[in-house]
This record gives C-alpha cells, structure tokens and sequence, in this order.
C-alpha cells in the first residue's frame, strides 16, 4: 500500500504562484509515475502533469509554460510548482502514484485563485 499527502493549496491572487507537495509513504519503492490531477467545481477531474520515475514529464497543454513538476525520488515526493495562476486553475488538486497493480491517490488539496 502506498499512501499519499499533499500540501501547499490555498488562496492566491492572479498571477501568483504555488508550489504543491505530494509525499509518499509506505509502498513507496513500488511507485513508477507519479503526477497530479485536478478537479475544479462542477466540472470532471483533468489530467494536469505527471512524472515517470527517469525525470520524463508530460502537461496538458493549458498548463505547458505554467507549471513544473518535478520529483525527489529520495524523498519521494513529487512537487508541482504553479505560477501565472488564473481564475480557471481554480480547483481541488490531486496527486497520484503508479504502483505494480494499481493507481494511489491523494486526498487532494484545494487551489484558489481570486482577487
């Protein structure tokens, strides 16, 4: 088992930035990918960034330019620093981990963007 928490969410104001923190524990030696969804209100969770476990990246495209992930396996933690924030990445982050059989989540934290 492989349990995740994030941290570092909150209220910031356009333009702004974050840097949010996902650490695993447990299982931790089994994680290959790790990454981030997020889930913003009334809408379905998206896919944001993730991370395999040689440093390669992938973002959606609403976000390439924006943000980084970027990871500690000796720590293993997977961060996401997020700048140039607007009022659409408003939303409930969430990070994950891929194990042997299955998908870990987090219990997300929450992103606010507002003036």
């Amino acid at each position: 088992q492989v349990q995740l928490v994030e941290s570092g969410g909150g209220l910031v104001q356009p333009g702004g930035s974050l840097r949010l923190s996902c650490a695993a524990s447990g299982s931790s030696f089994s994680i290959r990918g790790m990454g981030w969804y997020r889930q913003a209100p009334g809408k379905q969770r998206e896919f944001v960034a993730s991370i395999t476990s040689d440093g390669s990246t992938n973002y959606v495209d609403s976000v390439k330019g924006r943000f980084t992930i970027s990871r500690d396996n000796a720590k293993n933690t997977v961060y996401l620093q997020i700048n140039s924030l607007n009022a659409e990445d408003t939303a409930n982050y969430y990070c994950y981990a891929i194990g042997p059989e299955r998908r870990y989540w987090g219990q997300g934290t929450q992103v606010t963007v507002s003036s």
